[in-house]
């Protein structure tokens, strides 16, 4: 699907759009356009890669008329570009909303004027049932992405959107385990917030394939989540210590905003669920495109997700502490 492409990353200078990036020169892409406002960091990255298939687009999402240019004769979208940082977002909210969701109607909007082929918005465990400003405009994002094909005429565009939702890549910079492994090698206290906590896992290789399939699948207007395993914080701090050693540790107690267990599909949603291949696939109730006969058409073996409570970190299958270990070891988190 990706081969002769020409793709365009916004945000891309993070560390999915490195990932995404390394993934799709591999795959066969014939230019990646990488599109951030971070020029320093597309220096860095220009000189890591030099592949003369990249393109770095100086550039802000909030700004339209130059995502425009850089959208010209794209085929593909990674809309990846967002601002994260959850205390930040609450103390300079409306900064949020001009690049979460002003920003992410600016590529929708663009994308159909270059009548773009796909494009597909990285979403985020936040924007269901938000407890803080990062997860509203995550959500918001959702909405607009998966809203944006009910009106377009699919004879005279080409373009589909749809959004995939998954939390913290393990490992990920500022999540737990490289922060437990820092304190332990430091010989200091690991700081757990609650000892029932648990969060779902995936690494960064399992979140591309599940991206990048998700842009072979898709028809418009979904919302895709991986079938994942979880964990648990304590079983966390056990692995870490049989990899390394043990320390004493502390409950700091959850933070403002966060929440105990993470959440990728609410009980809301579920009666829109359904099942394909090793994903969940959250559907549009206001597109024809997934009233029952299209449905069976479009999507080869799918069939409902008859779960009644929510999909949630606490109620899935976890990862033993012997699984954990072999996660972190293959990730190369030590």
């Amino acid at each position: 699907m990706f081969e002769e492409k020409t793709i365009l990353i916004t945000g891309g200078t993070g560390s999915l759009g490195n990932a995404l990036t390394r993934r799709l020169l591999k795959e066969g892409a014939k230019t990646i356009r990488i599109f951030s406002r971070n020029e320093s960091k597309q220096i860095e990255m220009e000189s890591t890669f030099n592949d003369d298939r990249l393109r770095f687009f100086v550039g802000d999402i909030r700004d339209s008329e130059r995502l425009f240019s850089a959208l010209e004769d794209v085929d593909i979208v990674f809309h990846t570009a967002a601002l994260k940082h959850v205390p930040k977002i609450e103390y300079n909210p409306f900064e949020s909303i001009k690049t979460n969701v002003i920003g992410s109607q600016n590529v929708i909007d663009n994308s159909l004027r270059q009548n773009v082929e796909k494009v597909i918005c990285i979403g985020t465990d936040k924007a269901v049932s938000p407890l803080n400003t990062y997860g509203a405009t995550k959500l918001l994002m959702e909405k607009l992405f998966v809203s944006a094909n009910n009106y377009l005429n699919r004879e005279k565009y080409r373009t589909r959107f749809h959004a995939v939702r998954y939390g913290n890549v393990l490992g990920s910079s500022g999540s737990v385990i490289p922060k437990f492994i820092q304190q332990i090698k430091a010989n200091q206290k690991i700081s757990i917030t609650d000892q029932n906590m648990t969060r779902f896992s995936i690494t960064m290789n399992d979140a591309l394939d599940f991206i990048l399939n998700t842009a072979k699948l898709g028809k418009g207007s979904e919302i895709f989540i991986p079938k994942l395993k979880a964990y648990n914080i304590l079983d966390v701090k056990s692995a870490l210590f049989d990899l390394l050693h043990e320390v004493e540790h502390e409950i700091i107690g959850i933070r403002p905003g966060e929440k105990l267990h993470e959440v990728l599909i609410n009980e809301d949603e579920m009666k829109y669920t359904w099942k394909i291949e090793n994903m969940y696939m959250i559907t549009n109730p206001h597109y024809d495109l997934f009233n029952d006969k299209n449905l069976e058409t479009n999507y080869p073996n799918i069939s409902k997700f008859d779960n009644q409570t929510a999909y949630s970190s606490d109620n899935v299958e976890k990862l033993s502490i012997e699984e954990l270990k072999k996660v972190i070891n293959d990730s190369n988190l030590l």
